[in-house]
């Protein structure tokens, strides 16, 4: 339709000049938007989900409990039958993390707990020093329990992390420390609370850093496949790292605005073209 109004208005001589230039242009335009379209095949989760048999479905990976470590913030509350002598046991310092929500950055919060000191122990009030550092939550809970029976009769002890955090950083919609309630949490728990990942994020290679006592381990994770139900990283450890990687679209070519941008220098391209043909 460009071409036949140009017929009206440009010389013979210049009508195949102006035709080739909009040829090329149109071209250019076709491949520019090509590079934006992010392929279907590449979004979609557990791909193969409906192929594989169920037993390996039922092999999934175990969640093993995590352990407790030096300068980890423990919630720790002691009911007793004597209220008032509870609540000396119970008064926990504010401690300062970093932590964000769904929907907000990371900043600093008070969290009150128990700090874990450098030689693994946490100091409560009339009980003293408990030695918490590589036991479990249900295994230190088991502990304080026993020295706290010492002292009271029949104490109940809640126990859990107050502090259990994963960063989520990369191709989210909200990358951000998560502080968390409980320490069950997988990979897809951590990627929905960072509002999934954009339409350019790598699903098929999501890095999983972790900090294994002292030593840190690299595990990729594919998205696209089920296997990720059968790895030992589908449950994140606290202070795990999540990175997502952008894919070659986003790298190349294209949101909203390298789009407009694609079109103005068309436009600008036309007028080129036509202004060059038309004094030749």
């Amino acid at each position: 339709m460009i071409i036949n109004v140009l017929n009206g208005y440009i010389p013979m001589s210049n009508k195949n000049n102006v035709k080739k230039g909009l040829k090329y242009l149109i071209f250019s335009l076709v491949i520019a938007l090509s590079a934006s379209c992010v392929s279907n095949k590449k979004i979609a989760y557990f791909q193969d989900i409906q192929s594989i048999k169920q037993a390996k479905l039922d092999s999934a990976a175990v969640f093993t409990e995590p352990v407790i470590q030096s300068d980890d913030i423990l919630s720790i509350n002691i009911f007793t039958l004597n209220p008032q002598s509870g609540a000396i046991v119970n008064q926990a310092a504010n401690n300062t993390v970093l932590g964000g929500g769904a929907n907000t950055a990371v900043a600093a919060q008070q969290v009150s707990g128990f700090l874990v000191d450098r030689n693994g122990d946490v100091e409560l009030s009339l009980i003293g020093k408990v030695k918490v550092a590589g036991l479990t939550t249900y295994q230190a809970r088991e502990l304080i329990r026993e020295k706290a029976a010492a002292v009271y009769k029949e104490p109940n002890v809640q126990l859990r992390f107050a502090n259990f955090k994963v960063s989520v950083l990369g191709e989210v919609n909200s990358p951000s420390t998560y502080t968390l309630p409980n320490e069950k949490v997988s990979i897809l728990d951590a990627l929905s609370l960072a509002g999934d990942l954009t339409i350019y994020g790598k699903r098929d290679n999501v890095l999983i850093v972790r900090d294994n006592n002292g030593k840190k381990e690299f595990v990729r994770l594919d998205l696209n496949s089920s296997r990720i139900f059968n790895s030992p990283f589908y449950y994140l450890k606290q202070n795990d790292v999540v990175y997502v990687e952008p894919n070659k679209r986003k790298v190349s070519a294209s949101n909203s605005a390298q789009i407009q941008t694609i079109g103005v220098i068309a436009s600008v391209i036309s007028v080129i073209v036509l202004a060059i043909s038309s004094f030749k």
